[in-house]
């Protein structure tokens, strides 16, 4: 059975791509939200094991998306990583890759490091 994946960013391109990335591999199903105040009911409504939640996006940002997935009890279970342009890839490492206590991805993801990234939040 395939993994769910919610992609949640403001870029239509960059969810579009992520999602390529990902259904190429067999092994996920991945559903796309650009709007961050929408992020919450697809959540409910697909059940995904993991949503990928850009942090900088209009109108809320996924630190808050992330708060209230995490107070509401039927979502608080759902794993959750932040994807960010705010961080390099050397910010990464110095950083410990995560920001409020969770993982996340730097941007520009390449399908190689993406694919890793999620196998090992899905573990």
């Amino acid at each position: 059975m395939k993994k769910r994946i919610l992609v949640v960013d403001d870029q239509p391109g960059f969810t579009r791509m992520i999602k390529r990335i990902l259904e190429q591999t067999g092994l996920y199903e991945v559903r796309m939200e650009n709007l961050a105040r929408k992020a919450i009911d697809a959540a409910r409504e697909f059940r995904p094991d993991l949503i990928l939640l850009d942090v900088m996006m209009p109108g809320m940002l996924g630190s808050e998306v992330a708060a209230q997935l995490q107070q509401d009890s039927e979502l608080s279970s759902i794993k959750f990583a932040f994807i960010t342009a705010v961080v390099s890839k050397a910010d990464v490492q110095d950083a410990g890759a995560q920001i409020g206590g969770h993982e996340f991805i730097a941007k520009p993801i390449g399908a190689e490091d993406l694919c890793r990234f999620v196998e090992k939040k899905l573990q």
